[in-house]
């Protein structure tokens, strides 16, 4: 699965809305959005607060999302 439905998946999940999330990661409610439809990216520091807040792993946010971690690579 691609982390833009685990981070979905995981926020409605607790019952958090994007505005919610928003707040608690110090970005805007668009960026949730872009991340949830796929558009972009969250850089890496920010899925740590993700993966925090979210109580999610770092593994299942990124281990289906090959163009993700291709990404990152790519950057390094």
């Amino acid at each position: 699965m691609e982390i833009s439905h685990e981070i979905k998946k995981r926020r409605t999940e607790l019952n958090i809305t994007q505005e919610e999330l928003a707040e608690r990661l110090n970005v805007t409610r668009a960026a949730v959005s872009n991340w949830e439809v796929g558009r972009n990216y969250p850089d890496i520091q920010l899925l740590l607060k993700i993966s925090d807040e979210l109580n999610i792993s770092l593994d299942q946010l990124l281990r289906g999302d090959k163009t993700m971690v291709s990404s990152i690579d790519k950057k390094n």
